[in-house]
This record gives structure tokens, C-alpha cells and sequence, in this order.
């Protein structure tokens, strides 16, 4: 049977990882491409220690064409390319838009180019609800149109977004909502190299002791407790999304997006609560001002990805809350 070669931009990263170890166990052959600028080689031996054999990985930079283009020269039959590597942090991206447009945006070029060169048909997209803005429809559609971007990480993933539209190969963008939780094993995560920006790495942080408490950034927003609404999704249950996106698209060529959340919308305040009952500690939480960049509530419409790919979320967050503190417990 012909091996199912997958590019993974980013591959040891946080939700990179998680897809790496989908992509096997469906019976892709994942190839990693990461210079671990924002990550750690740690979720590269975890990987092999989940699957229990080592995954190809080149240590090489997205926005550097010769790098990449010496890795699709080396590698046969690339059947298509997930593609992760970006920065994240939409605080840092306020003060760093150069780095962030530079990386993003470049690193997509680089990718495209090489996969026009090497007759490379698809490609999956890591974008973000942040492309939707402060959406005026909630849940907010795959249809609901871009808003001025609250922050240059979100204006990147927009940007690319659109670069894909122009390209001639097949692509799908998929839009996330707020990953959690990490692999059961608490062998693969988290290991940005960024202080930790998401609310459940900071509760668990806050949980072990290795920061005094969290602060919650307003609870004047027009929200049922003044706290912000997100769509937490276990990063396992998206990892798999990946992989039910790649298969969708290798048979069905074209141009898709779809939203990748659990439709629920959940409040900060409601999160820490939920940890708190999960793990059965108190955690020590103050309110501070509104931060910028951050939008009051959006939370996804998952008909359209249920309809197309068969997929949905399964994992409560629960689950991804006792997953979160094995994973910090692991990593003391």
C-alpha cells in the first residue's frame, strides 16, 4: 500500500504535536518540520513515546525557502501539508506586529511556493475564529464576514486566509476556537517558549504554585457574569478535526473553511469554577482591567463541519481540565 506522506509545519508544537499522533494512528505518515523557536524537543519524544517509534522531523525554519525547499526536494509523494507554524500570542503580536506578519505571512508564502514547484495539491490550515473579530451574530457561521482584526495575530490569519483563496491548490482553513487540555498520556503540550496567555495553562500554573494567582482581565464586559466568552475544545478532538479536514479534501479538491469548536460558550469566571470542581482546589483569582486584543464573546456554529466531515467535539471540559493538570503535574 502506497505510504500517505504529511508535511506538519510546526509539527512539535502544542496542537501539532497532538495532530502528529491522529495523523498515525489513521494511518498517515507524518514528516515534522519545526525549529522549535516556540516549542521544545520534549513533545518530540513524546510523540515517539505515545506511538512507540520515532517520527521523521527536520529541523528547519518555515520562512527559509531553501530549507524548505531541500526537505520537498528530499521527500517523494507528499500526498498534502497541514500547516501549524505561526506565533500565537495575541498580547506579544500588539507589540510585535512585524514579527508576526514576517512569520505568519512568510512562512505561507514559502510553503506555497515549494508546493507549486513539487506539484503539492493540498494543504489544511491552521486559522482561528480570531479572523471573525467581535462578531455580530453569535454562534458565529463560517459565513459571518471578516471584522477589522482586534489584534496583527488575527490580521495574519486573515491575510493568509485570503492568500489561499488566490492560490490554485486545494486548501481548508480551519477556524479554532480555544484549545485545551493536552494528550492523556501528559506526555505532549504546551511548551511555548511565550508566558502562558490561555486561561487553562495560567489556572494550572496558578493550581501547582508556580504563580500566585490569576487575574481576570474585566468583569464589565455584557456577558451574563461581566467576564469574556470562549469555545474551549480539547486539542485532542482537534487534532482529529486535521485529520477528518485532510481525508474530506484528498477526495473532494477545492476551497473550504470550517469552524472548529464544541458551540458552547463558556465565561472565564465559569472555567475557573469548573477547575475548581474538577481537581477539587481552590484557586486564588483577582479582577483586573479589559486587555487589549481581546473580543467580549464568540463561540462556533458546528453545523456546517458536522455536515461536511462527520465531525464534532467529544471530549467535555472536564476531561480536558484533568488532562491540563496531568500534564503541569508532569512537567514540575
Amino acid at each position: 500500500m502506497k505510504e500517505k506522506k504529511i508535511i506538519v509545519t510546526g509539527g512539535a508544537g502544542y496542537i501539532g504535536s497532538h495532530t502528529v499522533v491522529e495523523l498515525h494512528n489513521a494511518g498517515f505518515t507524518p514528516i515534522i518540520i519545526d525549529n522549535l523557536c516556540n516549542t521544545s524537543i520534549k513533545n518530540i519524544e513524546g510523540i515517539a513515546e505515545i506511538l512507540g517509534k520515532e517520527i521523521k522531523w527536520y529541523n528547519a525554519d518555515c520562512t527559509n525557502y531553501k530549507q524548505i525547499e531541500k526537505i520537498f526536494l528530499n521527500e517523494n509523494n507528499i500526498e498534502g501539508i497541514i500547516h501549524f507554524a505561526a506565533f500565537k500570542s495575541v498580547e506579544e503580536s500588539l507589540k510585535k506586529s512585524e514579527k508576526y506578519h514576517k512569520n505568519n505571512i512568510g512562512s505561507l508564502q514559502v510553503i506555497l511556493k515549494n508546493m507549486k514547484k513539487y506539484n503539492i495539491r493540498n494543504i489544511i490550515f491552521s486559522s482561528s475564529c480570531t479572523v471573525y473579530g467581535n462578531p455580530d451574530v453569535l454562534p458565529v457561521t463560517e459565513n459571518a464576514p471578516f471584522k477589522k482584526a482586534e489584534s496583527p495575530y488575527a490580521e495574519t490569519k486573515q491575510i493568509c486566509e485570503k492568500l489561499l483563496e488566490k492560490d490554485i491548490c486545494n486548501s481548508t482553513s480551519l477556524r479554532y476556537f480555544n484549545p485545551i487540555g493536552t494528550h492523556s498520556s501528559g506526555l505532549i503540550g504546551d511548551y511555548s517558549s511565550d508566558e502562558p496567555a490561555n486561561l487553562i495553562p495560567i489556572i494550572t500554573e496558578v493550581a501547582i504554585g508556580k504563580r500566585e494567582k490569576i487575574i481576570v482581565f474585566g468583569n464589565d464586559y455584557n456577558t451574563p457574569d461581566g467576564s469574556c466568552i470562549r469555545d474551549y475544545i480539547h486539542v485532542v478532538d482537534l487534532a482529529k478535526s486535521h485529520v477528518s479536514a485532510l481525508n474530506y479534501l484528498i477526495k473532494n479538491s477545492g476551497k473550504y473553511c470550517f469552524n472548529v469548536g464544541t458551540g458552547k460558550g463558556i465565561s472565564v469566571l465559569e472555567v475557573i469554577k469548573e477547575f475548581e470542581k474538577a481537581i477539587n482546589l481552590k484557586i486564588n483569582y483577582s479582577i483586573g482591567k479589559r486587555r487589549n486584543g481581546d473580543i467580549e464573546q464568540i463561540y462556533s456554529d458546528g453545523t456546517l463541519i458536522k455536515k461536511e466531515l462527520d465531525w464534532q467535539s467529544e471530549k467535555s471540559l472536564k476531561q480536558a481540565m484533568i488532562d491540563a493538570w496531568n500534564w503541569e503535574q508532569n512537567n514540575l
